[in-house]
C-alpha cells in the first residue's frame, strides 16, 4: 500500500508525466516550494515539502472520507489540479532568493510556499511581492515578516512576538501557582533573522512584564561547539532561558548544558529543535523537561480529530515514515488555505486571490484554532499554540490550564538525578 500510494503521489505531481489530454494540461496551477532540502535543517525541510505534497494529493484527488476542505472533490475551479515544483534553499538567504526568482521566471510557478527559515523567507517573499505574486508561509515565525505591509504575503504560524508574550504570561502563572520565584531571564539565539528577532521580542516582553534579562547570548548556526555560549548562560544563571536554536544547534545546546552540569529552572523555546520529535527522540531523557510553544503533536489527536486521516497519507510520503510535527503541519494548512482562496476567487488573478485571502475566514482543521484569518501584512490573527513540556519523550500540554493534560515539572530535574 505504501509503495502504491507513493507512486500515485509522484505520478500526480510530475509535470506532463501523462503527456495527455490537452484540456487537462490547460488546467494546471504550478506552485513552487522553497525549503532547506539539504544542509543543517534538511530533515525539517524535507518534512515541510512532504506536508505540502500531502495537501496537494488530498486536493487534487477525491478523498470523501477526509474531513478537510476540498477533500470531497477533485482539484479546484472545476478541475484545475496543482503541480509542485520543488527547490532547495539549503537554509541560505541568498540561495532562497535566487531560487524564488528561478521558480517564477523559468518554471513559471503561480505562487510559492515556504521557506521554513525566516532568514530565507524574508528575501524570497520580497521577490514574490515585487512581482505581485503570492507567497504563502506556513511556519517561519519572525514577527518582522508580517510587519512589512506586503500585499501578497501570508503566514499561518504564530509569531515570535506572540510566543514571547505567551512565555511571560505563563511565567506569571507559574509564579502564582507554584510560588516559583522566577525573576530573571537569559536569551540564547542563532544570529539570523529568526533568532535576532525572537531575542528582541523576548527581551521586550520580559522587560514589559518586569523580568530582568541577565544574559543575551548569540551564536552562529551550524557551530561545532557552544561551550562559550553555555558558559555565559551558566555564569549569569538566569531562572528561565528563552531559546531560539534550530535543528542540530538545539541538540548541541542541550548536550553542552549537560556537559557543564547546568540547567535553568525552566527553558522555554520558540519554534526550534524543541518542536522536532525526531530530535526529542535522539536526545532521549536529556530532552525531557524542556518546554516551548507547540502547534501540533500526535498527543493532540483529541483536540484536532481531522488530522489523523490526513496524517496517514503524510506517513506514506515521508521517508522514514513519521507523523506531522508542529512545523510541517502548518505548511499543509497553508496549502489548504491557498487552495480554498483560489476556489472562492474563481480565477487566477493574483490581486483578486490576495484580496479574497484577506477578506474571509478560512476553514483550517489542521490548526489548533480550526480557522485562519489574515490581517493587513498577512499575519494569521487566529494563530495559536499551546505550551508543552517534554515528559517521558511526549509533548504534554501544560498551559493554558483548561486544556492541560499534565502537571508542570518545575524546576527542571537536574542532570545527575535523571
Amino acid at each position: 500500500m505504501r509503495k502504491f500510494l507513493a507512486i500515485a503521489v509522484v505520478a500526480a505531481l510530475v509535470l506532463g508525466a501523462l503527456g495527455g489530454v490537452a484540456a487537462a494540461q490547460d488546467k494546471v496551477i504550478k506552485l513552487g516550494t522553497l525549503y532547506p532540502l539539504t544542509g543543517p535543517c534538511a530533515t525539517a525541510g524535507q518534512r515541510c515539502k512532504a506536508a505540502v505534497m500531502t495537501a496537494v494529493e488530498v486536493i487534487n484527488n477525491a478523498h470523501p472520507d477526509l474531513d478537510v476542505p476540498l477533500a470531497a472533490q477533485e482539484g479546484v475551479m472545476d478541475g484545475y489540479k496543482f503541480e509542485l515544483v520543488h527547490a532547495d534553499t539549503q537554509g541560505k538567504p541568498n540561495v532562497g532568493k535566487s531560487e524564488a526568482e528561478r521558480l517564477f521566471n523559468q518554471e513559471g510557478v503561480w505562487a510559492i510556499l515556504g521557506s521554513y527559515n525566516s532568514a530565507v523567507t524574508k528575501p524570497a517573499s520580497f521577490v514574490a511581492e515585487r512581482k505581485g505574486k503570492i507567497f504563502m508561509c506556513g511556519c517561519s515565525s519572525s514577527a518582522a515578516l508580517t510587519e512589512r505591509n506586503f500585499k501578497h504575503f501570508f503566514r499561518i504560524a504564530p509569531t515570535d512576538k506572540t510566543e514571547s508574550h505567551e512565555f511571560v504570561t505563563f511565567m506569571d502563572w507559574v509564579n502564582e501557582k507554584y510560588d516559583a520565584d522566577i525573576e530573571t531571564v537569559g536569551l540564547i539565539y542563532e544570529n539570523t533573522e529568526f533568532g535576532k528577532h525572537a531575542a528582541e521580542e523576548g527581551k521586550a516582553a520580559a522587560d514589559e512584564a518586569g523580568y530582568e534579562v541577565v544574559a543575551d547570548v548569540a551564536f552562529s548556526p551550524g557551530a561545532t561547539t557552544m561551550d562559550s555560549e553555555v558558559q555565559s548562560l551558566k555564569a549569569a544563571d538566569p531562572d528561565v532561558v528563552f531559546g531560539a536554536c534550530l535543528g542540530g544547534d538545539y541538540t548541541l545546546w542541550v548536550r553542552t548544558m549537560k556537559k557543564m552540569n547546568w540547567l535553568p529552572k525552566m527553558s522555554l523555546n520558540y519554534c526550534t529543535g524543541y518542536q522536532d520529535p525526531m530530535i526529542a527522540k535522539q536526545l532521549g531523557d536529556d530532552g525531557n523537561y524542556f518546554m516551548g510553544g507547540t502547534g501540533y503533536s500526535p498527543q493532540f489527536a483529541d483536540l484536532m480529530p481531522a488530522v489523523a486521516a490526513v496524517e496517514e497519507i503524510y506517513k506514506e510520503i515521508t521517508e522514514p515514515s513519521v507523523p506531522f510535527d508542529s512545523d510541517s503541519i502548518k505548511e499543509a494548512a497553508a496549502m489548504f488555505v491557498l487552495a480554498q482562496a483560489i476556489e472562492k476567487a474563481g480565477e487566477l488573478d493574483h490581486d483578486k486571490v490576495a484580496k479574497t485571502l484577506h477578506s474571509n475566514t478560512w476553514e483550517a482543521p489542521l490548526t489548533l484554532s480550526g480557522e485562519v484569518a489574515f490581517v493587513p501584512g498577512g499575519q494569521n490573527e487566529l494563530a495559536m499554540s499551546y505550551l508543552t513540556q517534554l515528559q517521558g519523550g511526549d509533548y504534554k500540554i501544560i498551559y493554558p490550564p483548561e486544556v492541560a493534560n499534565a502537571e508542570l515539572v518545575y524546576p527542571m530535574v537536574p542532570w545527575e538525578e535523571r
